[in-house]
């Protein structure tokens, strides 16, 4: 039997893409195979079926988002300004029209109902995120706050993520965060 003669990670860009938009359940195979341009045996192959495909999708997502918080945290001039920077990109994304929410929140809502395999990835990889940010905030802040910290800021940024696009919304998202976050240096983003 031959290989599959594709790139892999530009497969699961498009997957993420259409499965971000559309959701799971919305995603069906048709629509996996116009968006991949792979043949319905050749995603079979690769990926076992849809679920396989949409796991390496939250995969790859998950990773993609933890290797930027590590980039950014590596390039801020400290940690709190780092947070800073990174609910400011998710300000700013958030109020694009093509905004899309987060793929792992969305995913999360979508299938609370009925739970599963891929509720529980998505609800992982979330808790994940929040582990890498409770690291960073226990650098600069201590063990005995980093924990209370990551949630507060997770729930932060949940909610800039399910805000979204609307007028205006940017400088209240920020004013909420200013307020609902006032151990974080807010002034290094002028």
């Amino acid at each position: 039997m031959a290989r599959a003669q594709f790139d892999r990670e530009e497969i699961i860009d498009k997957s993420i893409g259409l499965f971000w938009e559309n959701g799971y359940s919305a995603s069906s195979m048709q629509k996996v195979v116009k968006t991949t341009g792979l043949k319905p045996g050749s995603i079979y192959l690769a990926f076992g079926n849809k679920e396989g495909l949409f796991r390496e999708a939250l995969e790859s997502y998950a990773r993609k988002t933890i290797e930027a918080i590590h980039h950014l945290m590596a390039t801020a001039p400290s940690i709190s300004a780092g947070i800073c920077m990174f609910l400011e990109q998710k300000v700013v994304e958030s109020t694009q029209k093509t905004y899309c929410s987060c793929f792992l929140v969305k995913t999360r809502l979508e299938l609370a109902a009925e739970g599963g395999e891929l509720h529980e990835l998505a609800s992982s990889k979330l808790d994940k995120i929040e582990e890498v940010l409770e690291g960073y905030i226990d650098k600069e802040y201590g063990s005995e706050v980093s924990k209370q910290r990551a949630i507060s800021l997770m729930m932060h940024i949940f909610g800039v993520r399910v805000y979204g696009y609307q007028q205006g919304s940017a400088d209240r998202m920020r004013l909420g965060l200013k307020e609902g976050l006032p151990w974080l240096p807010w002034e290094t983003l002028n």
